[in-house]
C-alpha cells in the first residue's frame, strides 16, 4: 500500500466518519466505495469492516442510554441464520458487483410505504432485518440504507434510531471481517492482511469523526434527520450505479 493510498484512506475515515456521526449511515457507502477503487475486494471488506466497527462502536457508546436492547437482541437472531446461508454459499462477489449492490441498496429508502411497511418494532421484522441486512452488508460491504426501512416509520427518536443501528451494525462489521479475512490468510497467510498501523491511525481518527457528527445530530430536528437522510443516500447510489456501469 503506498502513501498516497494510505492517506486517502485516513481522510476518507474522517470524513466519513463525521457523515455516519449525524445520520447513522451514508458514510459507510462513501468509505466502501472509495476503499474498492484503491484495494482488491476482499482487503477493501476488512479495512472498511475494521473501520465501522469501531466508528459504529463509538458510537453506540455514546449514545448508550438510547440503545434498544430487546431490537437488538431480535436482530442478532436473524442475523446469525444470514451467517450460516453465507458459510455454505461461500459466494463473494466482484467489483463491479460490489458496486451494483453499493448503487441499488441507497434506493431502497423510496419504497413506499404502501408496497412494503417495514417497522423493526413489529413482531418479526427485527429477526427479518437481521437476516437480509447481515447478508447484503457481508457481500455489499454496506447496507445501512436497507437498515433504515425498518427504522424510518418507527416512533423513536433520531438518538434511538442511530445508537440501534450502531449497536447492530458492530455485529454486521465483525460477521463481514471474518467472512472476508478466512479466504485471504488461508491462501497469503497473515501477511496478506492491511497493515496494522493503518488501523492504529483509522482509530482515532474514525472515534473522532464519529464524535464531531455527533454534536451535529443534537442540534437536528427529526424531521430534518429524515430529509436529508434520504437525499444524501439517494446522491450517493446514483454515484455507484454509474461506476458500476462504466459511466465514471
Amino acid at each position: 500500500m503506498t502513501w498516497i493510498s494510505a492517506l486517502i484512506i485516513l481522510i476518507a475515515t474522517l470524513i466519513t466518519a463525521f457523515i455516519s456521526g449525524i445520520f447513522g449511515m451514508a458514510g459507510g457507502l462513501i468509505l466502501m466505495g472509495v476503499l474498492t477503487a484503491i484495494l482488491p475486494v476482499a482487503t477493501a471488506m476488512i479495512v472498511h469492516g475494521a473501520i465501522q466497527m469501531v466508528s459504529n462502536g463509538w458510537r453506540a457508546f455514546l449514545l448508550r442510554k438510547h440503545i434498544n436492547w430487546r431490537i437488538f437482541a431480535r436482530y442478532t437472531v436473524g442475523s446469525l441464520a444470514a451467517v450460516l446461508l453465507l458459510i455454505l454459499l461461500a459466494w463473494r462477489p466482484d467489483k463491479t458487483i460490489v458496486y451494483l449492490l453499493l448503487g441499488l441498496t441507497p434506493l431502497m429508502v423510496w419504497v413506499p410505504k404502501a408496497i412494503i411497511d417495514l417497522d423493526i418494532q413489529k413482531r418479526g421484522q427485527a429477526e427479518a432485518a437481521g437476516f437480509v441486512v447481515q447478508a447484503l452488508n457481508t457481500l455489499a460491504g454496506v447496507a445501512g440504507p436497507l437498515l433504515d426501512l425498518f427504522f424510518v416509520r418507527t416512533d423513536m427518536t433520531r438518538q434511538a434510531i442511530v445508537a440501534t443501528k450502531s449497536a447492530t451494525q458492530v455485529l454486521a462489521h465483525l460477521v463481514k471481517i471474518a467472512f472476508w479475512s478466512a479466504p485471504v490468510v488461508a491462501s497469503a497467510g497473515l501477511a496478506a492482511m492491511p497493515p496494522l498501523w493503518l488501523f492504529a491511525l483509522a482509530i482515532p481518527l474514525s472515534m473522532t469523526g464519529t464524535w464531531l457528527g455527533g454534536l451535529v445530530l443534537e442540534r437536528m430536528n427529526d424531521v430534518n434527520f429524515k430529509r436529508w437522510m434520504r437525499w444524501l443516500v439517494t446522491a450517493i447510489g446514483v454515484v455507484y450505479l454509474a461506476r458500476a456501469a462504466g459511466w465514471l
